[in-house]
C-alpha cells in the first residue's frame, strides 16, 4: 500500500530489506548456540547521497531493554548496500534483535565540506552556519536521546563557540569542524533523523552447544546388563569421546503380536520383543521395562553421565503395543474399524503388527497432547536431557511446536532429534518448527559427486539458519549396502566422513565391530537384529580406536565443531573426497578414500582462498605423521587396509 503524503510529517526516506539471518521471513527463529556470535546483516539504502548510520538492536531472554552493535558497510567497495553488525550470545532462550538506520546528517555535512574544500572553494561561510545548527541541536537536551557524557558535552561546546567566532579565520573553523574527534561525538550524540526500524524484531533461538555439536552412541540396554550395565560403560563410553547416549525405547513391552527373532510374527517364549511395541499391565510410556531396572536405576544412570559429560537421550515413540494401559483407559485415543477392531501400523512394504497409532484427530486429542507431554516431561524430571524422536513427520506440525514448546518453558537445555527420512520440505519445517537437530540422508549419500552435493545444500543453501544435520552412519533399521560389501575398509570411510562432516554424527553399537550382514541380500535390516533379540555387547571392536581419535579431534579443533565453513577441493580422482574446514585460526584438511576395495591416489588441491602461506605442516590426527604440504595439489596416496583417510591438522 503507498504511504499518502501527511500534513505533519513526510514519508520515511530509508529502507531495511532482506534482513538475515531469518527464516521464512521472519516467521521461524533462525538457531544459533550459547558462545557464538551472530553476524546481523540487510541492505540499508536511501535516495540521495547523504550518508547512513545503523545499529543492530539486541536483547537477551528477559532483558526489557535493548542493546545495540554498530553496523557498517560489507561491501561498499562494490558500491554495495548490505551492512553487518556483531554481538554475543552469551546465554540460551530466545533472543531478538532489530535493526535501525537513520541520516547522518553532521556525517553529510561534513563530508559535503571535504568536498568542497578538496575541489578549491575557500568561502564556505553558509556550509558553516548549517554545521552550525547541527551542533546547536546536539548541544541541547532531547528526551528521546541517551544523556551525553561529559567529554563529548565538552567537544560539542567547545566546537560550537569557536566556529560561531567571527574573527576566527574560516581555515581553522574548517579544522575544528572536520576534526574525527568531533565526528565521533556527533555520531554518538545528535539526532536519529529520520529513523527506520525492521516491522517487527526477528527472532533467534539460542541453545546449548550440544545441540548442534556431539558424538552419539546407540544402544540396546538389554545388551549390556540393563540400565545399571550401561552406566558402568560410561567411563569408557567418555574416553571415547562419546556426549551423547542413546537409548532406544526403555518401556515395558507388549505381548499380544510379540515379534519373533529376525522380525518374525510368532515369538519363541525366550525373545524379548521389539522396544518400540511399547506397554503392557506394568505400564506405558511412564515406566520402565522390571528387566532393564528402575527409574530410580535411570536417575541414578542420568546423574552418572552428566559427571562424565554425557547427556542420556531417549526414544520418544508415539505408539502402543495391544496392551498398554491408554487402549483400555483412552480407547478414543484410537483408530477404530468400523467393525470396532484397531488397525495395526504399517509402511508399506513394513508391517508392524505389534503396534498401534494413536489417532490424532480424536475428540480427546487435548487430552493425548496433554498426557504425551507429561510423559516427557517425567523423564525431564528423571535428567533425560534429549530425545530421539521417531517419526515425527506422521504426526501433527502443531503438536510438535506445542510440545517442545512447552518443554523449553521449563528446561530450555532439552535437545529433540528428529528421526524424519521423509521429504525434504518437511524435514526442514520440522527445524523450523523447534527440533535442535535431524537425520539426514548421509547413509545413502556414498559418491563423491553425492556427497559434494547433499552437504553443500545442509552447508550453503541457508538450511544452516534452522536446520542441524546429525549424521548417524548406520542405524538398527539402516545397514547400508555399502557397509555390507565394502568389509572394514567401508565402515572406516564412513566413520571419518561422518565425524569430520557434521558437527553431530553418530553410530549403533555394532558398529565399531563392523557388523555387515542383512537379513537377506538387498535388505538394509541386519540379520538376527538386535531390535527382536538381546545380544552380548562389548566396547572392545576394532575400531573404537579410531572411534576415539575422531571424537578427540573433534573436540581439539573448532573447525570440525560447525557445518557451514566447508571447502570441497579437486582431487583429480572421482575415488577421493578432499575438503577443509576453517575457524579461529584453525584449519583441518580431510581426504578420504571412499572405494573400500583398492588403493587410490590423487591429488588435494589447496587453494590460496583459504589463506594459508605457500608451505605448511600437515598434522594428520589420525596416524600421527606429518607431512610438508602446499598451496596447490598435493599427491595423496590411500589404501584400504593401510590408510583409509587422513585428517590433516594445518599447523602454521
Amino acid at each position: 500500500m503507498t504511504e499518502q503524503p501527511q500534513a505533519e510529517q513526510p514519508p520515511k526516506r530509508i529502507e531495511i530489506q532482506h534482513p538475515s539471518p531469518a527464516v521464512d521471513g521472519g516467521r521461524f527463529a533462525a538457531k544459533r548456540c550459547a558462545g557464538d556470535t551472530v553476524t546481523v546483516s540487510a541492505e540499508i539504502f536511501r535516495d540521495g547521497h547523504e550518508l547512513l548510520r545503523a545499529v543492530v538492536a539486541y536483547r537477551a531472554p528477559g532483558e526489557g531493554s535493548w542493546r545495540e552493535a554498530e553496523m557498517v558497510p560489507i561491501d561498499a567497495h562494490l558500491d554495495g548496500v548490505r551492512w553487518a553488525g556483531r554481538f554475543e550470545l552469551d546465554r540460551i532462550g530466545r533472543w531478538q534483535y532489530t535493526i535501525e538506520a537513520w541520516t547522518d546528517l553532521f556525517g553529510s555535512w561534513r563530508e559535503e565540506i571535504q568536498r568542497k574544500l578538496a575541489a578549491g572553494q575557500r568561502e564556505l561561510a553558509s556550509e558553516l552556519s548549517e554545521g552550525i545548527v547541527l551542533l546547536r541541536a546536539a548541544a541541547s537536551e532531547h528526551a528521546d536521546r541517551p544523556a551525553m557524557n561529559n567529554a563529548d558535552r565538552a567537544l560539542i561546546e567547545h566546537a560550537l563557540t569557536t566556529v560561531e567566532q567571527r574573527d576566527l579565520p574560516q581555515s581553522a573553523k574548517h579544522d575544528i569542524a572536520l576534526g574525527p574527534e568531533l565526528a565521533a561525538a556527533m555520531q554518538r550524540c545528535q539526532e536519529r533523523h529520520g529513523s527506520v526500524t525492521l516491522p517487527a524484531p526477528l527472532a533467534l533461538e539460542v541453545d546449548r552447544v550440544r545441540a548442534r555439536f556431539g558424538a552419539w552412541y546407540e544402544l540396546f540396554p538389554r545388551s549390556w546388563g540393563g540400565l545399571k550395565g550401561v552406566e558402568k560403560q560410561l567411563p569408557r563410553l567418555a574416553e571415547l569421546g562419546f556426549d551423547v547416549i542413546y537409548l532406544p525405547p526403555i518401556h515395558p513391552i507388549g505381548h499380544a503380536n510379540r515379534k519373533g527373532r529376525d522380525n518374525a510374527l510368532t515369538a519363541r517364549a525366550q525373545d524379548p520383543g521389539s522396544p518400540w511395541a511399547i506397554g503392557d499391565q506394568s505400564g506405558g510410556h511412564d515406566a520402565v521395562h522390571a528387566e532393564l531396572g528402575t527409574i530410580d536405576d535411570l536417575r541414578s544412570l542420568t546423574k552418572t553421565a552428566k559427571e562424565h559429560q554425557i547427556d542420556v537421550a531417549l526414544d520418544f515413540a508415539i505408539q502402543c503395543s495391544a496392551d498398554h494401559p491408554w487402549l483400555e483407559e483412552h480407547p478414543e485415543w484410537f483408530h477404530h474399524r468400523p467393525d470396532g477392531t484397531l488397525k495395526y501400523a504399517e509402511n508399506p512394504p513394513k508391517r508392524y503388527q505389534d503396534i498401534y497409532n494413536v489417532n490424532w484427530e480424536s475428540p480427546d486429542w487435548r487430552g493425548l497432547w496433554e498426557a504425551l507431554l507429561e510423559v516427557v516431561l517425567g523423564w525431564v524430571d528423571c535428567g533425560v536431557k534429549a530425545f530421539r524422536v521417531d517419526n515425527p513427520h506422521t504426526k501433527p506440525f502443531a503438536f510438535w511446536e506445542y510440545l517442545i514448546g512447552e518443554v523449553h518453558a521449563g528446561d530450555r537445555e532439552v535437545i529433540f532429534l528428529a528421526e524424519a527420512f521423509t521429504k525434504r520440505a518437511v524435514m526442514r519445517h520440522l527445524a523450523k518448527l523447534g527440533f535442535s537437530q535431524s537425520y539426514t540422508y548421509f547413509t545413502w549419500k556414498n559418491s563423491r559427486h553425492e556427497l559434494i552435493e547433499y552437504v553443500s545444500e545442509l552447508a550453503h543453501s541457508g538450511e544452516h539458519e534452522y536446520f542441524r544435520p546429525n549424521f548417524f552412519a548406520n542405524t538398527p533399521d539402516i545397514l547400508h549396502s555399502y557397509l555390507q560389501h565394502g568389509g572394514r575398509p567401508a565402515f572406516e570411510a564412513r566413520l571419518v566422513l561422518a565425524a569430520t562432516l557434521s558437527p553431530s554424527w553418530g553410530i549403533y553399537s555394532g558398529f565399531e565391530h563392523c557388523e555387515n550382514v542383512p537379513v537377506q541380500e538387498g535388505s538394509e535390516e541386519y540379520l538376527h537384529s538386535e531390535k527382536y533379540e538381546t545380544k552380548q555387547r562389548t566396547l572392545d571392536g576394532p575400531l573404537t580406536k579410531l572411534i576415539g581419535r575422531l571424537n578427540h579431534a573433534r573436540r581439539d579443533n573448532p573447525a570440525l565443531q560447525e557445518l557451514s565453513n566447508v571447502v570441497f577441493l579437486e582431487t583429480a580422482n572421482e575415488a577421493l573426497i578432499a575438503y577443509a574446514k576453517q575457524s579461529q585460526g584453525n584449519t583441518v584438511i580431510t581426504v578420504v578414500n571412499i572405494d573400500p576395495h583398492q588403493a587410490q591416489e590423487g591429488l588435494a588441491v589447496v587453494p590460496a582462498s583459504l589463506g594459508l602461506p605457500p608451505s605448511f605442516t600437515a598434522h594428520d590426527l589420525l596416524g600421527g605423521e606429518r607431512f610438508q604440504w602446499r598451496i596447490g595439489p598435493n599427491y595423496v596416496r590411500l589404501a584400504p587396509g593401510e590408510r583409509q583417510a587422513h585428517v590433516n591438522r594445518v599447523e602454521l
